[in-house]
């Protein structure tokens, strides 16, 4: 064992983001790191030469053997640390269970190494201040963790609760899937007080020892299937969450699956099972009255007693997933021990990434939304949620979705429906199985004026006062980078739609 406790030779696999911060930082503590991928382009080489210059080996594409770089073991590998992305069966980590080697996950790197980061945090400050060793050391020790998971919804609830921590004066960072590596700010110079960190089910398969201060599972709803292997087994792994929470364990009272998770779970003693719900709250939940935020759970005598945190208008935007999404972050910041206008301020002071439910303009009486982040069944079906009347903009990858319960549940809602992407037949069926009224437009193209033409269509089924929503409940890959570059194309045919509008009433 070298340093902190860490192996001497540690494979990492992956050169993204979550893969070269763990190279960084293992390397940086004194480990002979190894990094193995499969790409071998510009940009892999790229990447490679710089943390060549750190020491790190690299090894990409095909090895001098004819072997894969990404799945061979290197000899004397002692630890391996995965991306998130690598699926359980990947040949690497067979090899590596063959040879009795274990495979974790960036977060359960930073979590084994929080005391390292204290540690050289006050070594750091002894040396700036040419004082002696410990000097200088913070008595409140590692940061705590509030983690969120769930199928939809993590990324704005991470930044809602983040929003809320600084809101009382707490030293704080949204971390973890929502995009910051968390090995950095583990490791780094600046000492926080709590953590927001949103971990995807990728990440809570590879960290088997996380015990966290409280967490949130938002809901479930099958999506990674290919990954995980089953529904059963996704929703184990986004369980994980709960596994040794101190304080409480928050969950979704309208979604019985996040409750079962907790009931599952093995916590400490005194860990609380904490609701929350769009409705009036029972004892020992968040939920809404008349319009008030309110919490029945972090109260004295919750069984009579309710503190209002904020109003529905305080929350932006006030459709029902994100209302929920704020009731998850207050509830996480309610068992941290914050106050509740420190909620209400961070509420307010929050403002919601792009593509999630986000208002582009008003064309003739018309409201275009995109919410590009829908990428599956259950995310779009919560977007259309929130609107009376829409023509849907739908379709891309479906990653093994079916869409009949989303059709079912939102079939009168439907003015008309616009499909895209590769698995817009999936779509079109269950359009004409369960809401054969509903207008389709099936657009058979993927060039780069489709969106524009897509938009196009979508105005010529809506009436004014409608809603042309971009919730494609599917992956983005077959036509566009990413889901941002999908919004993005929405949105640029949105502007040159009410350009052709003003033009034509001018």
């Amino acid at each position: 064992m070298g340093r902190f406790g860490l192996p001497g030779r540690i494979t990492v696999a992956g050169l993204g983001i979550s893969g070269i911060s763990a190279a960084r930082a293992l390397a940086g503590l004194g480990a002979r790191v190894t990094v193995v991928d499969n790409g071998d382009g510009d940009a892999h080489r790229a990447r490679a030469a710089e943390l060549a210059e750190l020491g790190i080996e690299v090894r990409l594409g095909n090895l001098p053997d004819g072997a894969r770089a990404g799945e061979t073991l290197p000899e004397g590998t002692e630890l391996v640390v995965t991306s998130p992305g690598w699926p359980p069966q990947s040949p690497l980590f067979l090899a590596a269970a063959e040879a009795g080697v274990d495979v974790v996950g960036d977060v359960e790197v930073a979590w084994r190494l929080r005391g390292a980061g204290a540690e050289l945090r006050a070594a750091r400050r002894a040396a700036a201040e040419g004082a002696g060793e410990g000097a200088g050391a913070d008595p409140a020790g590692p940061a705590e963790w509030l983690a969120i998971t769930g199928t939809n919804g993590k990324t704005t609830t991470t930044q809602m609760l983040a929003s809320i921590l600084k809101a009382a004066g707490l030293r704080t960072a949204a971390v973890g899937n929502i995009g910051t590596p968390i090995i950095d700010v583990v490791l780094g110079e600046q000492q926080y007080d709590v953590l927001a960190v949103e971990l995807s089910s990728y990440q809570l398969h590879w960290a088997p020892s996380l015990r966290v201060h409280s967490a949130a599972v938002l809901n479930l709803a099958p999506d990674h299937l290919d990954w995980h292997g089953s529904m059963q087994a996704y929703a184990a792994d986004k369980g994980r969450i709960y596994e040794g929470n101190t304080v409480a364990c928050v969950y979704n009272v309208a979604d019985k699956a996040t409750e079962d998770l907790v009931v599952e779970a093995d916590v400490e003693e005194g860990c609380r099972a904490i609701g929350f719900t769009l409705g009036a709250p029972g004892p020992s939940m968040l939920g809404v009255v008349d319009g008030i935020l309110v919490d029945r759970a972090f109260v004295e005598n919750r069984q009579k007693n309710a503190q209002e945190l904020a109003e529905v208008k305080d929350v932006n935007p006030p459709a029902p997933h994100n209302i929920a999404n704020a009731l998850a972050a207050a509830a996480l910041a309610r068992a941290f021990g914050v106050e509740p206008r420190a909620v209400r301020d961070g509420l307010r002071d929050f403002r919601p990434d792009a593509h999630r439910v986000a208002r582009v303009d008003e064309v003739a009486s018309v409201v275009y939304v995109d919410d590009s982040k829908a990428t599956n069944t259950h995310a779009a079906e919560a977007s259309l949620a929130s609107f009376d009347k829409v023509v849907w903009i739908a379709g891309g990858l479906a990653k093994g979705a079916t869409f009949d319960e989303l059709v079912q549940k939102s079939a009168g809602r439907m003015r008309g429906a616009v499909l895209i992407g590769a698995d817009r037949a999936l779509i079109a069926e269950a359009l004409a199985r369960h809401a054969p009224e509903v207008p389709v437009v099936d657009l058979d193209r993927t060039d780069t004026g489709a969106m524009l033409a897509a938009v196009r269509e979508a105005a010529a089924l809506a009436e004014p006062g409608d809603t042309v929503l971009l919730a494609p409940a599917c992956a983005s890959m077959d036509m566009f980078a990413n889901y941002n570059k999908r919004g993005d194309a929405f949105a640029d045919a949105v502007r040159e739609l009410a350009a052709e509008n003003a033009a034509d009433t001018a």
